[in-house]
């Protein structure tokens, strides 16, 4: 399972490398005012409900049951795959020509504050047109993603998000070709789903798996499947509710508001990308595979195993976020169009981000757990709980804290869903919080709070030493906190833990995985 995740996760830091580099031009070309806002409604509609149909809920309802049906017969799999595909296209053709129609309506739901802004909110309408269809494309895409991962093949759904990153830059590129900044960048989502449904479709047909059109019937794993689909679909709804509630309420606050939580989103995504979907991505078919053969014990160590992973590589950047931010959003974004005003609120909203990085992380392993049984409905009540508690929050604190307020909100929603998720998997009896487990919990956290003192202490250093430099200050700073940080964290992880416990991390890449 290791070196899964290590391929899972080395194609998705490419793509967050060139997700930077995008970024960067976006900042530059687009800034953080009213076009960047009403392009981020355009990217941020069509990905919400890929995150709620597509990655979440179609995942968690499909992976278990293909892996199931695939280990017993190959022709039931592939029947059963068939009658999905034709389900879900015909589905997602429906949804695309319903939002196309009524766009102006779906826009004055979501950006309701953009009606006292009429050239944001047109160009928002026309922009979201422009990349809707990418909904359908990614559909696709994930459903070919999971067929492949049950497979063991993991690198192209890893790969693909890349094309979205080098598209945009392309697109963003030739801008001048297009009416506008925004245009250019919209178009960019468009061709790269296409680029990246042609990659996925054409390593599911090398693998003789690719889907067809199929007579649909409601035969027992259909019907199976959408029991499962339900739960997931309101369960994985439970962020992005939370996530559509920061766009309608940073419509309402002044100009940059959008592009202050997109930018910190985009460093946040970085380790949830990399580390948390990467692991969550491998431990599903893993645990799927290992239950379907009552190999309890062993879906047990692959799970612990998953969460010493997530927290190993998470919190450098908890640490991180948390005390440079500003350093941060500087070297990365600060050129162009793009202040230092704009970088220093979008770092302070990093760091209100960076407070529920941990759950953001290994939600996706707490309810692989659940999902790799067949259980959809249990992680939906923890789900609901934490968008619960994310809206109310929003809420109350956007006033005085506008979009740091709504990062915040998002942290704590975040943290009540992973707590109540290990929660109802201790009572089921599916995890085991044990002395050995607080107590590595204690050892990462003791870890983090050195690395977060070391370079809280080498920024002040930096701020003086680099003041002199006239050009790529930050840039440098930067560089030079990432080597400390490097240094001083692998020395606490290996006076905390020893080199016994790093090394049983490699060997259980050969022997209980």
């Amino acid at each position: 399972m290791l070196g899964r995740i290590f391929t899972v996760g080395g194609f998705t830091l490419l793509s967050r490398l060139s997700g930077f580099a995008r970024d960067i031009m976006l900042a530059a070309i687009l800034g953080a005012g009213p076009v960047a806002d009403a392009f981020f409604v355009a990217l941020r509609l069509p990905n919400h409900f890929r995150a709620i149909f597509a990655e979440g809920a179609f995942n968690a309802a499909f992976v278990p049951a293909y892996a199931h049906l695939h280990g017993k017969s190959t022709a039931s799999a592939k029947l059963f795959a068939d009658r999905i595909f034709t389900l879900l296209f015909a589905a997602q053709i429906v949804l695309l020509v319903v939002a196309l129609w009524f766009m102006p309506e779906v826009i004055a739901l979501l950006a309701p504050g953009f009606k006292d802004d009429p050239a944001r909110g047109e160009l928002a309408i026309s922009l979201t047109r422009i990349t809707f269809p990418y909904l359908l494309l990614i559909t696709l895409v994930t459903l070919y993603g999971g067929m492949l991962n049950v497979m063991h093949r993991f690198a192209s759904a890893a790969a693909a998000p890349i094309f979205l990153n080098l598209s945009m830059m392309a697109t963003l590129a030739l801008a001048a070709l297009f009416p506008g900044a925004g245009y250019a960048a919209a178009w960019g989502v468009l061709i790269a789903g296409i680029l990246e449904f042609l990659l996925l479709a054409g390593d599911a047909a090398k693998s003789g798996i690719l889907p067809k059109f199929a007579v649909i019937k409601l035969d027992e794993d259909v019907r199976a499947f959408f029991r499962a689909l339900g739960p997931a679909t309101i369960g994985s709804m439970g962020t992005q509710v939370a996530l559509f509630a920061d766009t309608i309420i940073a419509t309402f606050l002044p100009a940059g508001a959008l592009s202050a939580l997109y930018y910190a989103d985009r460093l946040n995504q970085l380790p949830i990308g990399v580390i948390g979907i990467a692991i969550g991505t491998v431990l599903l078919p893993e645990l799927s595979r290992r239950l379907a053969a009552d190999d309890v014990a062993g879906a047990s160590a692959a799970q612990r195993r998953a969460f010493d992973f997530s927290l190993l590589f998470s919190v450098p950047f908890v640490a991180a976020f948390l005390t440079v931010p500003d350093v941060i959003m500087r070297a990365m974004f600060a050129r162009g169009a793009f202040s230092k005003a704009d970088a220093m609120a979008a770092g302070a909203t990093l760091a209100a981000y960076a407070i529920g990085l941990i759950p953001f992380v290994t939600i996706r392993s707490a309810v692989a757990t659940f999902y790799a049984r067949k259980d959809t409905a249990t992680p939906v009540k923890a789900a609901l709980t934490g968008v619960a508690v994310n809206v109310v929050l929003k809420v109350a604190l956007m006033g005085s804290l506008a979009q740091i307020g709504l990062a915040l909100a998002t942290a704590v929603g975040a943290w009540v869903n992973l707590l109540l998720v290990l929660i109802f998997a201790v009572r089921a009896g599916y995890l085991e919080i044990d002395r050995a487990w607080l107590a590595s919990l204690a050892k990462f956290a003791a870890s983090g709070a050195v690395l977060a003192g070391a370079l809280w202490g080498a920024a002040r250093f930096a701020n003086i030493y680099f003041a002199s430099i006239p050009a790529f200050r930050d840039e440098l700073a930067l560089l030079f906190l990432m080597v400390v940080g490097a240094f001083v964290y692998a020395l606490a992880i290996l006076l905390m833990f020893g080199r016994g416990w790093i090394f049983s991390l490699v060997r259980d890449r050969r022997s209980a995985i």
